[in-house]
C-alpha cells in the first residue's frame, strides 16, 4: 500500500501512532542506556571505597606489627590478619612483592591455576608509570564481567611495601532487577498511553480533516451546469479560512462565468438558427420570384393558353409553399422539447404503426416478442422511428442492388432495444463525430434536424442511441431506453 494513496485521515493518525512509539523506543533505549551507565559508576565507586576502606585496615595491621615491615615479613604481618579483613569487606584480598610475585591470599587453599601467581609485565609497568600507582583490569569470563585493581601499600615511611590485588566481581542481579521492574512499569504505561494517543490521534484526525472534507465534497458537487453554493464554516484555522475563502471566490467568479457562457451560447445559437433559417427560406423564395417574373413578363389575357399557363405557375407557387411550411415545422418540432408522458405503450405496435407510412418492400420487421411494454410517448416514439427509417432509405442509392432495410425490436431486463439498420453508403469517419449536430446533413436536401432531434428525444427519456457503419456496407443505429 503506497503512502501517497492514503487519505490524509490516515496519515495523521498513523503519523501520531508512530510519533508515541519512536518517543517510547527512544525513552526505553535512555533508561537502559542510563541504567548501564549507573551500574559502570556504581561499580566503580563500590570497588574505590572498598579499595579505601581496606587498604586503611591493611595500614592500622602495619602501625600496630611487632615485626619488621618490609617486604619479605609481608606474609608474617598478614597471617592472621588478612583473612579477618577479607571477611570484614567480603572481598579476596591478594598481597605482592614489588616484582609482582605473590606473597599472601585470604583465599585458605586454592588450585594453582586458579590464583596469578605473578603479575604480568605490563600491568606492573602500567602501576609503576602512572602518578597514584594504581591500575584496573576488566575482563569478562563465563559471561561475567571482573575488576581486578592493584595498588601500592605503603609502609610507615611512605615507601612501597607491597602490591595490594582486589579481584571484583560485577554483580548486576540487583541493577537488573530494579531495571526489569522499572521496564515493566515502563511497559504498562506505554500500553495506556498507546490506548490514549490512539483515541486521540483518531479525533485529532477527525477533527482537522472535517473541515477538509466538508471543502472536499462542495468540491466534487461542484458543476458548471447548476448553481454551487458556497461553503460556510463557523470557525476554523487561517489556512482553512484561505483555502475556504478561494474556493467561494472561485465558485462566485464561476458562476458569472456561466452566465456569460450560457447567455453567449443562447445568443450564438439564436445567430446560428436565424441563419439557418434565413438560408432555408431564400431556397424556394428563389424559384417563387422567377415564377412571378416569368408570369408577368409573359401574361397575355389572349393567350388561348393561359389557363393552362396560370395552373403552372399556380402549381410551382404551391410546391414552394410547401417547402416553406415543410422547413417551418421542422424547426417548430426540433426547437420542441419532447414531454415526458407516462403512457404505458406496447412498443412492437407503435414502431409498426410508424413504418405503415412507408412504401418500401425491402423494409423489413422483426421482433424477438408480441409485447414489449414501456413508458413513452406514443407521438414521440413514431418520430424516432420515422426518422431512422427515414434516415436509412435515403443512405440506399438507386444503383444498389437487394437493398435493405432492418427494423428489429427486442428487450433485456429492464431496457427497450430498437435497431435500425441498412445497407446503405455508410458514414465516413469525418462525419461519424458530426451526426448528432443540429443543421449537419449529408444529403443536398432537409434541414439536418431528423437525428439531432432523434438524441433529443431518447435522452428525454432517459436513454440513449448509438451506431455503428462501415462505409459502403452499411449502418446501424440502436435506440436505447428503460422501460419505466
Amino acid at each position: 500500500m503506497k503512502l501517497n494513496k492514503l487519505s490524509l485521515r490516515v496519515r495523521i493518525f498513523f503519523a501520531m501512532i508512530l510519533l508515541v512509539l519512536i518517543a517510547s523506543v527512544l525513552i526505553a533505549g535512555v533508561t537502559i542506556y542510563q541504567y548501564n551507565e549507573e551500574a559502570i559508576d556504581y561499580h566503580k565507586e563500590r570497588l574505590e571505597r572498598k579499595e579505601t576502606a581496606i587498604i586503611s585496615d591493611l595500614n592500622y595491621v602495619i602501625r600496630e606489627t611487632t615485626y619488621l615491615v618490609e617486604t619479605e615479613k609481608v606474609p608474617l604481618i598478614f597471617k592472621e590478619e588478612i583473612y579477618r579483613i577479607s571477611e570484614i569487606h567480603g572481598l579476596r584480598i591478594n598481597l605482592y612483592d614489588m616484582d609482582g610475585t605473590l606473597q599472601i591470599t585470604s583465599k585458605a587453599s586454592f588450585v594453582n591455576d586458579s590464583i596469578t601467581k605473578c603479575i604480568p609485565t605490563d600491568i606492573l609497568n602500567e602501576i609503576s608509570n602512572n602518578a597514584v600507582h594504581r591500575f584496573v583490569v576488566k575482563n569478562e569470563k563465563n559471561g561475567e564481567t571482573f575488576q581486578s585493581s592493584y595498588i601500592y601499600i605503603l609502609d610507615t615511611k611512605s615507601k612501597p611495601l607491597a602490591i595490594l590485588n582486589l579481584p571484583y566481581l560485577e554483580n548486576d542481579d540487583f541493577l537488573n532487577k530494579e531495571l526489569n521492574e522499572f521496564l515493566e512499569r515502563l511497559a504498562y504505561a506505554y500500553v495506556f498511553m498507546m490506548l490514549i494517543a490512539i483515541l486521540l490521534a483518531l479525533l485529532l484526525s477527525k477533527y482537522i480533516t472535517r473541515t477538509l472534507k466538508t471543502i472536499s465534497d462542495k468540491i466534487n458537487e461542484t458543476r458548471l451546469d447548476k448553481r454551487n453554493k458556497r461553503i460556510d464554516i463557523s470557525s476554523s484555522s487561517e489556512e482553512i479560512s484561505t483555502l475556504v475563502n478561494s474556493y467561494n471566490s472561485m465558485i462566485d467568479e464561476l458562476e458569472e462565468s456561466a452566465v456569460k457562457l450560457a447567455t453567449s451560447e443562447r445568443e450564438q445559437a439564436w445567430r446560428e438558427m436565424a441563419k439557418q433559417v434565413a438560408h432555408e427560406i431564400k431556397n424556394p423564395l428563389t424559384p417563387m420570384r422567377l415564377s412571378v417574373q416569368s408570369f408577368q413578363r409573359k401574361f397575355d389575357p389572349q393567350d388561348e393558353n393561359i389557363h393552362q399557363k396560370v395552373d403552372e405557375y399556380s402549381q410551382t407557387l404551391i410546391q414552394q409553399i410547401d417547402t416553406l411550411s415543410s422547413i417551418a415545422s421542422a424547426f417548430s418540432n426540433f426547437a420542441k422539447m419532447p414531454a415526458q408522458q407516462n403512457e404505458t405503450l406496447n412498443v412492437v405496435n407503435i414502431v409498426k404503426l410508424g413504418l405503415d407510412i412507408f412504401s418500401e418492400d425491402y423494409i423489413i420487421f422483426s421482433s424477438e416478442e408480441d409485447e414489449i411494454l414501456a413508458n413513452f410517448d406514443r407521438t414521440q416514439l413514431i418520430r424516432v422511428v420515422t426518422n431512422l427509417v427515414k434516415n436509412s432509405i435515403q443512405s440506399i442509392t438507386d444503383e444498389r442492388q437487394n437493398p435493405r432495410v432492418e427494423v428489429k425490436v427486442t428487450a433485456n431486463n429492464d431496457m427497450v432495444y430498437i435497431s435500425v439498420s441498412d445497407n446503405g453508403v455508410g458514414i465516413s469517419d469525418e462525419n461519424r463525430i458530426k451526426i448528432f449536430e443540429p443543421k449537419f446533413t449529408t444529403k443536398s436536401s432537409g434541414m439536418g434536424l431528423g437525428l439531432a432531434m432523434v438524441k433529443n428525444i431518447v435522452e428525454t427519456y432517459k436513454g440513449n442511441i448509438t451506431f455503428t457503419t462501415q462505409l459502403g456496407i452499411g449502418t446501424t443505429f440502436t435506440v436505447t431506453f428503460p422501460k419505466q
